[in-house]
């Protein structure tokens, strides 16, 4: 069984940033996938960012530029830094690892960008 839980989420200005972290912890070894998904109010999940096993990630275009993700593999930990941050991006974040093809949910974190 894996574990993922997710911080770092709070209350932002407009032009500013944060840093999400993502730890995996339980039976899971450095050889995973990690993705970061947001869902505001109203509004379906959308996967923003991705990092393969191997290192290589991909980005919506929504974020491409502001976002970027990490993982530190002898912490098990994913990292999901957010600059320019804009009212838009106001959102639940949640974290997704995929360990041996199956996906576990973190319970999300509240990112709000407001003035």
């Amino acid at each position: 069984q894996v574990q993922v839980v997710e911080s770092g989420g709070g209350l932002v200005q407009p032009g500013g940033s944060l840093r999400l972290s993502c730890a995996a912890s339980g039976s899971i070894f450095s050889m995973f996938a990690m993705a970061w998904y947001r869902q505001a109010p109203g509004n379906q999940r959308e996967l923003i960012a991705s990092i393969g096993s191997a290192g290589r990630t991909n980005y919506a275009d929504s974020v491409k530029g502001r976002f970027t993700i990490s993982r530190d593999n002898t912490k098990n930990t994913g990292y999901l830094q957010m600059n320019s941050l804009k009212p838009e991006d106001t959102a639940i974040y949640y974290c997704n690892v995929i360990y041996m093809a199956v996906g576990y949910w973190g319970q999300g974190t509240q990112v709000t960008v407001s003035s």
